[in-house]
């Protein structure tokens, strides 16, 4: 078995570094087109052999030619909106004109990285259209100009999860291992270490913005004792820190996010039928039912009940089925319909999960005429929607597919009497629940001004 020092990314230092940072001053603005390494190899023409450069992404942005100028009659916050909305490829959570968004790239920051400070008044700038590119690029150009090698990250400024303030992180790289891997190591304790992977091109980012900054007008940095980290090749640059959406448990924003191109849990509730065999976790139900029962009720009522069937699970089927077939005979479909209709009816027997929900009925106020009576039982059953609505869409968050069908409602009494229930309770169907085996289809496109009516 080779050494994990061998491994890229898992090379450590002789000694603790000792570093020294400073800004690189005196850079003029900077323009489309202009040559940034001639730009900086000028302004600091005693790079060494084994340091880093970090140059904010705007100075980056400007010479690549990545902003954006608003057109006649066009204000700056219009053309900057439209510049997120373009740059987003997905839109995870909104609040007023706060959009965080995943771009192309898998960054996932504050307005997809359009940025509208220090550029001209009609302008905004975008993200590089590939940091990593960028940075070797720079790397190139300085070891062109002045003979050296040298790293070099491009940066720019995120907010982070769980934490208030701002701090900057790599957005490409280029000569450096983006992290180093210290799993499988043992610390002066003895113990392994088993999650430890050093972010180094974020640490040095964050360790150059100390001497830069949006105010000073200072767009780059040197970063001096890092150069045991250097390696003669590019590298991979930033991508083994951008986290895949699948490994993501953030991944769907959080639950304001609901616009056009948003991946919210309320959107990616879909309706499944074919689920892997996985077992569900209990604790995703918990929270899925604790979701359901913050939906409204009338009377300031809890009338919630969600039955999970496993012992008496067959049993329920069977005797569903039994009712179904007899009802569809009555009805007069002929054999082969009735066994098209029940085969349409496994996705019960497929699911991992079943739920059972049911409104109880001793919350209801209780009228002598059946016209308030009947008004009384609707407005229990649209208060169960809503309710299993809020179950589905959290069952969504938690990457779980779910189906809600009717068939409970058609033989409340075969339920009640199977999963030994009150005559209180009223079934109201019943959820599959389980991980996905195929993707769904895309939901048809709907228009919302086609179901809303202005009276």
């Amino acid at each position: 078995m080779a050494d994990r020092d061998d491994r890229p990314g898992d090379r450590l230092p002789d000694a603790v570094p000792e570093l020294a940072i400073w800004p690189i001053l005196g850079v003029p603005d900077v323009r489309p087109g202009d040559d940034l390494a001639a730009l900086l190899a000028a302004t600091r023409p005693d790079l060494r052999d084994g340091d880093v450069v970090v140059v904010t992404s705007k100075v980056v942005s400007k010479a690549e030619g990545a902003l954006l100028v608003a057109g006649p009659g066009e204000d700056r916050e219009a053309l900057r909106q439209r510049a997120i909305a373009a740059e987003s490829a997905e839109v995870l959570a909104r609040r007023d004109r706060t959009v965080i968004a995943r771009t192309r790239h898998g960054f996932v920051l504050a307005s997809a990285g359009v940025d509208a400070s220090n550029v001209h008044a009609d302008e905004v700038a975008l993200l590089p259209q590939d940091p990593d590119a960028s940075a070797r690029a720079l790397r190139r150009g300085l070891r062109e100009w002045l003979g050296v090698d040298v790293g070099v990250i491009v940066s720019d400024t995120f907010g982070r999860p769980w934490r208030c303030g701002l701090t900057d992180v790599a957005l490409g790289a280029a000569g450096l291992p983006a992290a180093i891997d210290l799993r499988g190591r043992i610390d002066p304790y003895g113990m392994a270490l088993e999650m430890t992977e050093t972010a180094l091109v974020d640490s040095a980012a964050a360790a150059a913005d100390l001497v830069k900054g949006k105010l000073g007008n200072v767009a780059a940095a040197v970063i001096r004792g890092l150069g045991s980290y250097l390696t003669a090749a590019d590298g991979p640059g930033v991508a083994p820190l951008i986290r895949p959406v699948e490994l993501d448990m953030f991944a769907r924003g959080s639950r304001e996010a609901f616009a056009d191109g948003t991946r919210a849990a309320v959107l990616e509730r879909r309706t499944v039928r074919t689920f892997t065999a996985d077992p569900v976790e209990p604790a995703a139900i918990e929270r899925a039912v604790a979701a359901a029962i913050t939906a409204p009720a009338p009377h300031h009522s809890t009338p919630w009940l969600f039955v999970q069937v496993r012992e008496r699970r067959a049993a329920l089927l069977e005797a569903m089925q039994e009712r179904w077939e007899r009802d569809l005979r009555r009805d007069g479909f002929a054999e082969d319909r009735i066994a098209r209709r029940l085969v349409r009816g496994e996705v019960l027997r497929a699911a991992p999960e079943i739920l059972v929900p049911c409104v109880d009925h001793a919350a209801f106020h209780r009228y002598p005429d059946e016209i308030r009576a009947g008004a009384e039982h609707r407005m229990f059953l649209v208060a169960m929607g809503a309710a299993v609505q809020n179950l589905l869409v959290a069952l969504a968050a938690d990457g779980l597919g779910s189906c809600w069908v009717s068939s409970t409602l058609f033989c409340a009494d075969v339920v009640r009497t199977v999963l030994d229930l009150d005559d209180r309770y009223e079934p109201c169907g019943a959820v599959a629940i389980g991980r996905p085996a195929h993707p769904p289809p895309d939901r048809p496109a709907r228009d919302p001004q086609e179901f809303l009516l202005q009276a």
